[in-house]
């Protein structure tokens, strides 16, 4: 029995196939800006699925997803309700976002608890499993290329950079100057998170 695998997050849309072996080699993404029932069925033309699970942060495609799955049998959204290998201690697990309940249960399911996971996207979350197995909440931080953007779109003077590894803490342009922030700058924000997570 194939199952559809739907990870609709703020950029990216991707989609991945499982079946009794785990997942197969079949995985498509699109843009999520250009979901609509068109790409969808584009996307789906080469493969057959009974069910679909759709773990979304974007609550207008996450319907238009829901809705058009449906007809190719059960569908099921992630959330709070979901039946989980993890209890949630937080007060308010309607909060929780999808991405972040997925990425709880996947780290426990790989490496027990306590745990902490890291997801790199639009923005940079940290999720934190505690023993005995229960989610407890985490951090939201920026993700980088949200942090490079902004410098960008609200400055009159600092340029859009392509990302790559700094040669030096010290920038000799602009550019070098902007990337080194955003490298080592980064580096720096992840380790301190999980220090004091830790």
């Amino acid at each position: 029995m194939a199952i559809l695998l739907v990870d609709n997050s703020n950029t990216r849309t991707k989609f991945a196939l499982a079946d009794a072996e785990g997942l197969t080699p079949w995985q498509k993404k699109i843009l999520t800006n250009e979901v609509r029932e068109d790409a969808i069925k584009n996307v789906l033309r080469e493969i057959e699925f009974e069910s679909s699970v759709i773990c979304s942060v974007v609550p207008e495609k996450e319907q238009l997803l829901s809705h058009f799955l449906g007809q190719f049998g059960p569908t099921h959204s992630i959330s709070y309700r979901s039946t989980l290998p993890i209890a949630i201690d937080y007060p308010e697990p309607s909060q929780i976002g999808a991405d972040r309940l997925a990425n709880a249960a996947a780290v426990h399911a790989r490496f027990g608890a306590p745990s902490i996971v890291v997801d790199f996207g639009t923005a940079v979350t940290f999720d934190v499993v505690g023993s005995p197995a229960s989610y407890l909440g985490g951090v939201i931080a920026p993700g980088m290329a949200s942090m490079t953007e902004s410098l960008a779109r609200r400055t009159a003077l600092l340029p859009r950079i392509d990302l790559a590894e700094p040669e030096t803490a010290i920038g000799k342009s602009t550019e070098e100057a902007m990337q080194i922030g955003a490298v080592i700058g980064y580096r720096g924000l992840i380790r301190e998170i999980l220090s004091s997570i830790k």
